[in-house]
């Protein structure tokens, strides 16, 4: 691929894809499809994996670095860039590269965020005057949580993840455990003894209190490394699950009690200390609605 010069600033800057916090998950039935129907509440971090967009001149999309394992086609970054194009007739390439940072099978919907960071970014690079709700719909036939990624707000949320309510939630100093294991969400997800069929709640029963995670007894069963680093964190705050795992995280009232925390947990495990977030970096600083 050949780069082309743009003199549009928001070629080759730095788009952040923000990590995002399960706050609670229950599970309240199962579609005919095999998809879960949910509740949950997600809020964002300021924990990022990093972007930039580089225009070329054959029409062709790809990545500077390809994952290792994954054919480049079939990326999610790719895959939503090539579906922009589809949906919007573009004809437009790009170069992208990837800063890596947040872990992969650890429930902090990485691979998600970048493809929504990606969707955001060529639509307004690229020109193609999507809304943001059109944007979102895209972004559905790529997964389910691409979507929140792309409204950039907390939110609770039903159906298979999609259908969105925002809110304002406390923006609370976290403590975040990777554990050394990869958890595959299908497993999880597929796991007989998984509770399908939770009583639903609303969103002043979760705000009361109930924000238990229905997967976390099978993420146990099958992760003790998750176990592990749920009890440690446990010493120091309320410990939960994230979506499936692997991370697990506690909420901190101050940067002095997260710090504490992290200090003592970091010489044992994989730890990250970030802020909660209601509004998603990615709007934080860019020119978009």
């Amino acid at each position: 691929m050949k780069v082309e010069q743009n003199e549009n600033t928001g070629w080759q800057e730095k788009w952040p894809a923000p990590a995002k916090l399960n706050l609670m998950l229950r599970i309240v039935g199962q579609r005919a499809d095999g998809y879960h129907l949910l509740q949950t509440v997600f809020q964002f971090v300021e924990w990022c994996d990093w972007l930039s967009f580089h225009p070329v001149n054959d029409g062709r999309v790809g990545l500077s670095s390809p994952t290792a394992g994954i054919p480049e086609q079939q990326d999610l970054i790719v895959r939503a860039a090539n579906l922009l194009k589809q949906v919007t007739g573009s004809l437009q390439g790009v170069r992208i590269v990837v800063e890596k940072n947040l872990p992969m099978g650890g429930g902090l919907g990485g691979g998600s965020s970048d493809a929504a960071t990606t969707l955001v970014a060529l639509n307004q690079l690229w020109n193609t005057q999507l809304t943001k709700q059109a944007l979102m719909e895209v972004g559905l036939q790529l997964g389910a949580d691409v979507p929140v990624f792309i409204n950039g707000n907390a939110a609770w949320a039903e159906g298979v993840g999609e259908a969105l309510t925002n809110i304002d939630l406390p923006e609370n100093w976290i403590v975040i455990l990777k554990p050394d294991c990869h958890v595959d969400t299908k497993e999880i997800f597929t796991a007989k003894e998984l509770t399908r069929n939770s009583k639903q709640i609303t969103i002043a029963d979760f705000i009361a209190g109930q924000q238990n995670n229905d997967c976390l007894a099978v993420v146990r069963k099958l992760y003790r490394s998750v176990g592990g680093a749920l009890d440690d964190l446990s010493k120091y705050g309320n410990a939960k699950l994230t979506g499936t795992g692997a991370c697990v995280f506690a909420e901190f009232s101050s940067e002095e009690e997260a710090r504490v925390a992290y200090t003592a947990l970091s010489m044992k495990w994989q730890a990250h200390l970030t802020k909660g977030l209601n509004r998603s970096l990615v709007y934080a600083d860019k020119k978009i609605e």
